[in-house]
């Protein structure tokens, strides 16, 4: 799913690199064992926030 959206929006490695961290910071957070569909998803959402603001 990572991929495929940093191919759709054009995102940079290190987008893909931060979009990676945030979700392993949400999946630790909600006490899973390994990053899912909806931790990857959030963490684009706040990616997308991120931009907005700059």
């Amino acid at each position: 799913m990572l991929e495929l959206v940093t191919d759709l929006l054009g995102l940079s490695a290190r987008s893909y690199t931060r979009i990676l961290k945030v979700a392993r910071t949400i999946t630790n957070l909600a006490g899973s064992d390994g990053i899912r569909e909806n931790h990857i998803s959030e963490a684009i959402q706040y990616r997308s926030l991120d931009r907005k603001t700059m």
